[in-house]
């Protein structure tokens, strides 16, 4: 299944001064990527916030993945 992390992925200004969060929540994407970096397993953050589904972690993987590539041109 192919993932689109800008269809459950959003930043506005005015919600947590633009910090990209889950779409229809406050929850931030660094906190899920904190949370699966310190090797919280999907299950475990889904019962941590009830309201978030596997899709959105893992288009929180596939948003990190993308800034990763990111690459400036000179």
């Amino acid at each position: 299944m192919l993932i689109h992390w800008r269809d459950h992925i959003i930043s506005t200004p005015d919600t947590l001064r633009g910090k990209p969060r889950i779409k229809g929540t406050r929850i931030p994407v660094s906190l899920l990527l904190g949370y699966l970096a310190a090797g919280h397993t999907i299950n475990e953050i889904i019962n941590e916030f009830p309201d978030i589904k596997t899709i959105q972690i893992h288009a929180c993987l596939d948003y990190a993945r993308e800034l990763a590539e990111f690459e400036e041109i000179a």
